[in-house]
């Protein structure tokens, strides 16, 4: 999800400004815009419309998630954190914006030199009134601030699973796995059967943090993040999960309709409300 890999599984900004242009267009344009995207009528059916049709079963609907990731040329991590804390903190501390910062982590296991932001809004509007706000606000000059630090930026729209709300804002130390599966076109609902059965094993355990699925940006992608004291214990949890009946069967299922996996583990930043 961070370098060649995270460009497959957040998509890019550039996606996301061509989604946003062409939700605005006439249907029969669209349905070609589409098609380019997805190719036959078939792959469509199993595409598009199981994204909104599934979406509406799966959804906790009440907000909407950005995931944005930067990726930091590796001799200015110091100063793009300085510049991220003035930007994300300022955003987060400002009552006008509407949104929620869930996080801001630090890529310590996987691609380096890589940084992840989730933001909360409050559904499409909320992301439309926010976007907008920003751009006529100083936080558009503070954004600015950060681009001369970048290599690469990636965002995406997500929204939550109903039986895995996002955590409040917390402080409990440790580290966070973010792992992130490509799904087969079509197989959303399968994969949320197969957790919501699987998921009591891992509770017994460690908690969730959240998980969320892809609607604007890399489409048919699920996300799930979770929190551990280090990484020791991170193996001691997992291991007993296999213990328990259920986990087994949810790991198989969840293989058959990834066509891609990763982990990476995270170490937030000093202004993360989750950390």
């Amino acid at each position: 999800m961070l370098s060649g890999s995270i460009k497959k599984h957040l998509g890019t900004t550039s996606a996301l400004i061509r989604a946003r242009r062409w939700s605005a267009i006439p249907l029969t344009k669209g349905y070609i815009f589409q098609s380019l995207l997805h190719g036959s009528p078939e792959a469509k059916k199993a595409g598009d419309i199981e994204v909104l049709q599934h979406s509406r079963l799966v959804a906790r609907g009440k907000y909407v998630h950005g995931f944005e990731v930067h990726r930091v040329k590796p001799d200015a991590v110091d100063e793009y954190k300085i510049a991220a804390q003035d930007y994300y903190a300022g955003i987060k501390d400002d009552p006008n914006m509407h949104v929620k910062l869930t996080g801001s982590w630090e890529t310590v296991v996987g691609d380096q030199d890589a940084f992840v932001h989730i933001l909360e809004y409050e559904n499409y509007a909320g992301f439309d009134k926010t976007t907008n706000l920003i751009r006529s606000s100083d936080h558009a000059n503070a954004y600015k601030k950060l681009l001369p630090h970048l290599t690469s930026r990636t965002s995406q729209l997500t929204q939550e699973f109903a039986f895995f709300p996002t955590s409040p804002p917390h402080a409990q130390g440790g580290i966070f796995e973010l792992r992130s599966y490509q799904l087969k076109p079509g197989t959303l609902l399968e994969w949320e059967n197969a957790w919501r059965k699987g998921i009591e094993a891992r509770r017994k355990f460690v908690a969730p943090v959240g998980a969320w699925f892809s609607q604007i940006g890399r489409l048919h992608q699920v996300h799930h993040l979770w929190q551990y004291p280090s990484l020791e214990a991170r193996k001691e949890m997992r291991e007993k999960a296999w213990q328990i009946d259920g986990w087994a069967e949810t790991v198989s299922k969840t293989a058959q309709l990834a066509k891609h996996m990763d982990s990476f583990i995270l170490l937030p930043l000093p202004y993360s409300p989750l950390k």
